[in-house]
């Protein structure tokens, strides 16, 4: 998720580029907080609901949107914050991004989603290394990842049209309402999905589903590809 994907290219231009240990140790810090966030409300939300499944998901969903916000704002102006291997993906491939920054983002994110699952655990007491038991498969989990990651993207993208602070508003909203309206509660991030499966609590996901997710989720940005690429940031608000 980022703050302002087209910002990085123009900084460039000035001469303003942030260096790359810099920039991906923010990617590792931010997505690392990120899980943190899912993980730990996750956590806390099955401790108080007493059973109640959907009032759990509801505390994890709000959670997890009020973190991306304050996320995104915090890490925008220094990484892009991505926290997303899709998103430095896509904007890798529509030239927002250099390759060089996509060799150090994508390890940082990974890396840093599962450093934030083990810092959930220790936090609330639990095993620090697990495996998930909660099974997540099948055509139509596959196919909500894919609609939820071609959906952040299209809503990441669309939101260049505004003043940066717009696109971590969009999308803490669209993750929010996306843990309701798709099957698989909406990861769209592979990160997230690796890291997950190192947690056997509320927010895991089996690690022999984890593939599943992940080819689904760029199987969404795929799809997005085409339409992201037609989109301009041009500011309708100035």
């Amino acid at each position: 998720m980022t703050a302002d994907l087209a910002a990085k290219p123009r900084a460039a231009a000035r001469g303003l580029e942030p260096s790359l240990v810099h920039a991906a140790s923010c990617e590792f810090v931010s997505t690392g907080l990120l899980l943190i966030g899912v993980v730990g409300s996750g956590i806390m939300a099955q401790r108080l609901c007493g059973g109640n499944v959907g009032l759990a998901l509801l505390a994890n969903a709000i959670a997890t949107g009020g973190a991306l916000v304050a996320l995104i704002l915090a890490f925008g102006p220094q990484s892009g914050a991505h926290m997303n291997p899709v998103v430095t993906l896509a904007a890798a491939l529509t030239n927002d991004l250099r390759w060089r920054f996509v060799a150090a983002y994508l390890p940082a994110q990974v890396a840093g989603a599962v450093a934030g699952v083990w810092i959930a655990h220790v936090m609330f007491e639990l095993p620090i290394l697990q495996l998930s038991q909660h099974v997540r498969t099948g055509i139509g989990q596959w196919v909500a990842e894919a609609v939820a990651t071609f959906g952040l993207l299209v809503t990441i993208w669309g939101c260049r049209a505004h003043r940066a602070p717009v696109t971590a508003f969009a999308v803490a909203a669209y993750i929010t309402g996306a843990y309701w309206f798709t099957a698989s509660t909406s990861f769209a991030n592979p990160a997230v999905t690796v890291a997950r499966a190192f947690t056997d609590t509320f927010a895991g996901i089996r690690p022999a589903d984890a593939p599943g997710f992940i080819l689904a989720e760029c199987i969404g940005l795929l799809a997005a590809l085409p339409l992201i690429r037609g989109f301009r940031p041009v500011r309708l608000d100035e």
